[in-house]
């Protein structure tokens, strides 16, 4: 007769604590879709689709379209992931091939510390600090410089305030840069040595290393990577509410104001007294989700594919 491991006895109690913490899960995730749904309902049934379409928000009429909203919430995070993607692969690149071992690991711990700063507090420097001088060292400047009439004027129009699409943009960008910077530094050092001293040993210069070594090694992680930085863009409330203008029409520009998603939740829920107004606003909270869900399912889809290669 075989003796058991001391630890059978609990294997059928962990099974069913595992199965008890995912079932717990899906629960708390189908209630959250259910809750938004039943919250938002009232507005989907009265507006119908032209709810995503429409771009008047007025309170007083009782008249609510998504569509200034969800271009903001866009338009804001595929800008920030534009200007954090480039930057945070560099940090990270630097960190791993060419800063000097002494010097590497404290910069990734500043870099660490600097994703732990609350979103709020990038939100007040950008309202006091980045606005005023972005508005005083950019926007009024350009004002001088871009021709009338030109396209020059229609992409950088705008009230020079400094809250705007742009700026939003760029608090998101300074938020997302150093956890994507720090993961894809984590990324980079899953790389075995002996590839990359194999690949120097060739031949190959430090940019020929990464371009066609460190960078194909870890690419689907690095989809993954980047498709969080978006997930966290396409969140951030506190942040974008202090600085991008809290306006509820279409950008028409990057220097126009507008809002997000979250911003508008945030900014109005709080004095949303009448029904039709917080279902507006708990539907603007399902639009998020579902917008949040599509891009997480775009990256499990684009890592099976680059997993196939």
């Amino acid at each position: 007769m075989t003796k058991q491991s001391r630890g059978a006895a609990f294997d059928p109690i962990f099974r069913y604590a595992c199965v008890s913490a995912a079932t717990l899960l899906l629960a708390a995730l189908t209630g959250v879709v259910a809750s938004l749904l039943i919250g938002g309902w009232p507005a989907f049934a009265k507006f119908g689709i032209g709810f995503f379409f429409d771009t008047t928000w007025n309170p007083v009429t009782e008249v609510y379209g998504a569509a200034g909203p969800i271009a903001g919430t866009l338009i804001t995070s595929a800008l920030a992931l534009a200007l954090a993607l480039p930057i945070a692969a560099g940090v990270a690149i630097f960190l791993v091939e060419f800063c000097p071992g002494m010097l590497a690991r404290p910069i990734a711990i500043a870099v660490e510390l600097l994703a732990g700063i609350p979103s709020i507090v990038y939100g007040m420097w950008g309202l006091f600090v980045l606005a005023p001088w972005f508005a005083e060292h950019v926007q009024i400047p350009m004002l001088y410089v871009i021709p009338p009439g030109s396209i020059w004027e229609t992409i950088f129009n705008g009230v020079p305030n400094g809250a705007n699409i742009f700026t939003a943009s760029l608090i998101l960008a300074i938020m997302i840069l150093p956890y994507m910077a720090a993961v894809f530094r984590e990324l980079f050092l899953t790389v075995p040595p002996q590839v990359r001293e194999s690949a120097y040993g060739i031949g190959c210069t430090p940019l020929e290393v990464v371009g066609s070594v460190t960078i194909p090694y870890v690419r689907s992680g690095a989809v993954g990577v980047i498709m969080l930085g978006l997930g966290r863009a396409l969140g951030e409330t506190m942040a974008v509410t202090f600085i991008i203008g809290n306006a509820h029409g279409l950008p028409t520009s990057l220097f126009d104001s507008g809002s997000t998603l979250a911003s508008t939740i945030a900014n109005e829920f709080t004095e949303a007294t009448g029904e039709m107004h917080t279902a507006a606003l708990t539907a603007l909270g399902l639009v998020l989700f579902i917008i949040t869900f599509t891009v997480l399912a775009i990256a499990r889809l684009l890592l099976a594919r680059a997993r196939k290669y």
